[in-house]
């Protein structure tokens, strides 16, 4: 199974066409071969995830920007021996949480920073970022300011369970 991942588009029916149009032709070609696609929230409004149809079929949880009320605030799927949590915000107890749900992965948005971290309690977190409005991580003592990005994330989960994930930076 193949995973496209984005969050945090905040596309509206005011946004420039243009924009959409650039953003989709990067879509198309970043998340090409992905069995679904996962929104982590903050869609803004439902003709987008109409759109995201005509590439994959769509999970989407509601993000604090979100008036979309079919979207539920936390949806949970499974393949193979991975339990996948998908949510926009990260609740404050995350390992409880996890366990409570008995999730190997958490994919989340909210940040708008990519995000690809194992966890001291074996799980993996997972956040694309945002295609739309990028913000960069914090600056680490010694190193370079980091830049903002666009980006969306594929993880792949293979027939014997091997899991691979990978930001993809668009040119947006």
């Amino acid at each position: 199974m193949k995973l496209g991942i984005i969050s945090d588009t905040h596309i509206t029916s005011t946004s420039k066409k243009d924009q959409i149009k650039a953003l989709f032709e990067q879509l198309e070609g970043a998340f090409k071969g992905v069995d679904k696609i996962i929104h982590a929230g903050d869609v803004s409004e439902e003709f987008f995830l109409n759109k995201l149809k005509n590439i994959a079929p769509i999970t989407c949880v509601k993000g604090n920007v979100d008036n979309i009320e079919s979207l539920e605030q936390f949806v949970k799927i499974s393949h193979g021996r991975y339990n996948i949590g998908v949510i926009h915000i990260l609740p404050e107890n995350l390992e409880e949480f996890m366990k409570e749900y008995d999730l190997n992965i958490i994919i989340f948005g909210h940040t708008h920073i990519p995000l690809i971290k194992g966890t001291k309690f074996n799980t993996l977190l997972v956040n694309p970022g945002s295609p739309t409005e990028p913000k960069s991580p914090p600056q680490k003592p010694g190193f370079l300011k980091p830049v903002a990005r666009p980006s969306v994330i594929t993880l792949n989960i293979d027939e014997n369970d091997v899991m691979s994930t990978f930001i993809i930076t668009l040119k947006i």
